[in-house]
């Protein structure tokens, strides 16, 4: 069991530093991504391919799976500049399936879909599973404390303030002087780069990646946890991400208790607790569980 919530706290911060990606993107620049399953499938691949077939070190292998995630995080703001609302959640959407065909089908580089196994861990084989599971947990966290402050402090600086200006009304920002698409490309950069750099951690933790891992249900569970913890604050992005991960394995544990139903009547009643629960924060907490803060300045 303790194995058990040490794994689940581990995938806790994958998906805390996921939320903290789609917040600079769609929490302060406004832009709707459904493609981070993209960006999350192109760093784990990345830094797999590197570390494992050139031997690079798993830092190096990090870094470069966040680089290549922010490249097409970059590429991608400015071909999606002009859209907005749904027509960009579609293009985004359709970004993260075209990464997953692409793994799924060129096998000379990703080994299609019996994936790529055998991915380096820091000293896997040298210590106890449940060590390396705490040494992990110890790594992921930490990455998930830096990342968050230095996204707060970017948020509080006029780069945030920009992004929150462009998210409000970019034509208005734009009238103000303000390069709209330069900090568009930045945003999306930013944030892609940090859920690339959470998919370089996750290959590294599972040792194993395929195409089938990066399904766009994973996207979903990223925005949940973004829209609960609460839009636009980097707080609540942390605590929505602990929420939903909360919510997906502790009911697990609730339909196992009640007694007289099948597997399959469990599996509903199990969804359907967690789409109650978050219907019932959404309904009651609009806001999020931790709303965004802004500072402003107090008039003389």
């Amino acid at each position: 069991m303790e194995a058990y919530i040490i794994a689940m706290l581990v995938f806790a911060g994958f998906y805390a530093l996921m939320a903290l990606g789609l917040n600079v993107i769609w929490g302060l620049a406004g832009m709707v991504n459904l493609g981070l399953v993209g960006f999350f499938g192109l760093g784990a691949y990345a830094t797999a391919l590197l570390t494992k077939n050139l031997a690079w070190p798993m830092p190096l292998g990090w870094a470069a799976g966040a680089l290549v995630a922010a490249a097409a995080g970059a590429l991608m703001a400015v071909i999606v500049a002009r859209l907005r609302g749904d027509y960009l959640a579609i293009v985004t959407l359709g970004f993260a399936e075209v990464i997953r065909l692409v793994a799924s089908n060129e096998v000379w580089l990703t080994n299609g879909t019996d994936g790529i196994s055998g991915i380096p861990g820091p000293w896997r084989g040298e210590v106890s599973p449940q060590t390396f599971n705490l040494i992990f947990l110890a790594l992921v966290w930490s990455a998930v404390g830096v990342v968050f402050v230095l996204l707060a402090r970017a948020s509080h600086s006029p780069f945030g303030r920009v992004l929150r200006a462009i998210r409000e009304d970019e034509d208005v920002a734009a009238v103000a002087g303000k390069p709209v698409l330069w900090f568009k490309v930045r945003a999306f950069a930013l944030g892609a780069a940090v859920v690339g750099f959470s998919g370089a951690l996750y290959a590294h933790y599972n040792a194993y990646i395929a195409p089938d891992g990066f399904a766009p249900l994973l996207t979903i569970y990223i925005v949940l946890a973004l829209t609960a913890g609460g839009v636009g604050s980097m707080r609540g992005a942390v605590v929505g991400a602990l929420l939903v991960v909360l919510l997906l394995e502790g009911t697990r544990f609730i339909a196992q208790e009640i007694p007289g139903v099948s597997p399959v009547q469990k599996a509903a009643l199990r969804e359907s607790i967690i789409a109650l629960s978050l219907i019932l924060l959404l309904r009651f907490r609009p806001q999020g569980l931790i709303p965004e803060r802004t500072r402003t300045r107090s008039s003389p």
